[in-house]
């Protein structure tokens, strides 16, 4: 019977001393007043976001058959430091995307903002119904936050290829070196330094 007590009592205390180390995150801190995931970009996503349909592997190749206009856009995190991208890592994406950097941020400082706006116009061709994939890797957030942010903006034919770079390459498809798009003008502006994804 003193064993089980001691037993009990040893679960309690380890059980209190992990919630005082690993405090609850709730959802203000995970999510920004206007609904953009702002912390632990790694982790799972719902299977929809607003303004957009969900693609899979099969129904993302059937898009870019039906119409090759459609635009596909990777929003992976890169370092950027001093005016400047930083190659942390390599990065592949898929074949004949443009990588808007950092652009699925919860939180887009002014510079970041103009770079995803001033290349959605470019390359919708200032055209709100052109058909837009976002796309990140497995389990990553920032497709989901750059979907809503061009919902937002007025786009109307949206995509999230939920899955991304991990969907591609696991069902055999190739992918192509990745370099982000030039931040034009970007000089040395004070933009957040973006750490690898890896960190999130």
């Amino acid at each position: 019977m003193f064993s089980l007590q001691v037993t009990m009592l040893i679960a309690l205390l380890s059980a209190a001393a992990f919630a005082q180390a690993a405090p609850a995150v709730d959802d203000t801190t995970l999510f920004s007043a206007e609904g953009y995931r702002q912390a632990y970009y790694r982790s799972p996503t719902p299977e929809a976001v607003e303004g957009a349909r969900t693609l899979t592997t099969a129904a993302l190749q059937a898009q870019l058959a039906r119409d090759p206009r459609t635009a596909l856009i990777d929003v992976y995190r890169r370092q950027w430091l001093f005016g400047q991208f930083i190659e942390d890592e390599p990065h592949a994406n898929l074949p004949g995307s443009v990588w808007l950097a950092n652009t699925g941020d919860g939180h887009l400082q002014a510079p970041w903002a103009a770079y995803f706006r001033d290349n959605l116009e470019r390359l919708s061709q200032g055209d709100l119904q052109w058909p837009l994939v976002f796309y990140c890797r497995s389990d990553c957030w920032l497709g989901w936050n750059a979907v809503k942010r061009a919902h937002a903006m007025g786009y109307t034919n949206l995509y999230w290829y939920r899955d991304g770079v991990d969907a591609w390459e696991q069902a055999g498809l190739p992918l192509q070196p990745a370099t982000p798009e030039p931040m034009r003008d970007a000089g040395q502006t004070a933009v957040r330094h973006a750490p690898p994804i890896s960190q999130q």
